[in-house]
């Protein structure tokens, strides 16, 4: 069984409590490392780099388009070259 831990943020040098059912969950995901940020410092850290793992997806420039198969605008994350058929999301879900 864990027990709280006192540690010490990276980002602002505060102490923070690892407690023992935060270390239990970690163990669960197969998480290797304690956390380095208190939990203001993630949620600013978080906040400031768009959430973690879909930050690229978030920045993605969106291109007009029309669906080929039922005529509606939509956008898509690519610029498209007209040489092949373009589908709006609920027609490419159809489609595969």
């Amino acid at each position: 069984m864990s027990q709280d831990k006192t540690l010490t943020c990276r980002d602002c040098a505060d102490q923070f409590v690892f407690s023992a059912s935060e270390q239990d969950f970690y163990a669960e995901k197969g998480f290797t490392n304690e956390p380095g940020r208190c939990p203001q410092c993630r949620a600013i850290h978080k906040q400031n780099n768009g959430g973690g793992r879909n930050n690229n997806y978030q920045q993605r420039e969106m291109h007009d388009a029309t669906c080929a198969a039922c005529g509606v605008s939509t956008q898509v994350p690519f610029r498209p070259s007209g040489d092949r058929p373009v589908y709006c999301r609920d027609c490419f879900s159809n489609n595969r």
